[in-house]
């Protein structure tokens, strides 16, 4: 009964967790603009840091101080991806900034390629060149010049992917909870070290009651919540639908930024929009969902 249970639930919390990362884009743009970046995220990482650390309490017995360097490792390229993509955010529109962070899960097979030697398939280059395409109809203007938020967007898409290669390199036989908390940790030290050395402390006067929900969410829910989520859903579904569901991270963000932030969205940047999100799920399925055979392979898998 557990397990049916669980895997009822699976999608619906994938669902959840790609809702909540793309509806803080929007509310990332809000914060930004009254926070310092750097304070901004070491007040995030700091709180999901803590929030993680209790909910895994019972695993600390595990540490040890090899953990340590693995999480400074891919604590540094998280706060290097999520430096530049916020500060990235501060020149484009939310919803720019959510599918152009997308493209990173089309440059993690060629990464993957330099790391480990394991060549992309046709479906990674397909993915690549629609990509390409995608970005393009997105960021380019009439004079075919790129905005510098776009171009800070694109570039913590390679630190995403470069996040992501080296979780899987350091991550090997270590629970992935404590790397987890550690990754967190190092960012927000990062954070703080860097807010410290090049920006102005926020006065006390800028953390309303408004700022204060904002910062609620980004803390619990786009950091903890979302994480924990994430990982029972990928747990308890097909590693086709799972991809697929929280690939739509960037179909939310789009939604929210257009409902709840106000911004235009032409025909140009749909068709942008389309074509880096099938690029995502050519890259992330192979497309395998379509084929019943396979789907029913992969539902059988998880029982």
């Amino acid at each position: 009964m557990h397990n049916t249970m669980m895997r009822r639930l699976a999608k619906p919390m994938l669902f959840a967790a790609a809702f909540i990362w793309g509806s803080s884009f929007f509310i990332m743009k809000g914060a930004v603009d009254v926070i310092p970046t750097f304070y901004l995220l070491a007040l995030r990482f700091t709180g999901g840091a803590v929030l993680l650390a209790l909910v895994f309490w019972s695993r600390w017995r595990q540490m040890t101080r090899d953990y340590w360097w693995r999480g400074a490792i891919i604590g540094g390229f998280l706060f290097l991806a999520y430096s530049v993509q916020t500060f990235g955010l501060m020149g484009t529109t939310p919803s720019k900034n959510a599918f152009l962070t997308a493209v990173y899960c089309v440059l993690v097979p060629f990464f993957y390629w330099a790391a480990a030697g394991k060549r992309p398939d046709r479906y990674n280059i397909s993915a690549a060149l629609l990509c390409v395409a995608g970005v393009g109809l997105v960021s380019l203007n009439g004079d075919l010049s790129v905005t510098w938020g776009d171009g800070l967007t694109l570039l913590c898409a390679v630190f995403y992917a470069a996040h992501i290669v080296a979780v899987a390199k350091v991550s090997q036989e270590k629970d992935i909870s404590l790397l987890t908390v550690l990754q967190f940790l190092f960012a927000a030290a990062y954070a703080w070290i860097c807010g410290l050395f090049t920006q102005t402390m926020p006065p006390v006067s800028v953390f309303t009651t408004d700022m204060l929900v904002q910062l609620g969410y980004l803390i619990v829910m786009a950091t903890a919540v979302a994480l924990l989520f994430q990982n029972v859903g990928q747990a308890w579904s097909d590693p086709a639908s799972a991809s697929v569901i929280l690939s739509l991270e960037s179909v939310f963000g789009v939604l929210c930024s257009v409902v709840f932030y106000g911004d235009e969205v032409t025909g140009r940047l749909l068709a942008g929009f389309a074509l880096i999100f099938v690029a995502v799920v050519c890259s992330e399925t192979k497309f395998s969902f379509l084929t019943r055979k396979g789907t029913r392979k992969g539902l059988e898998g998880g029982t």
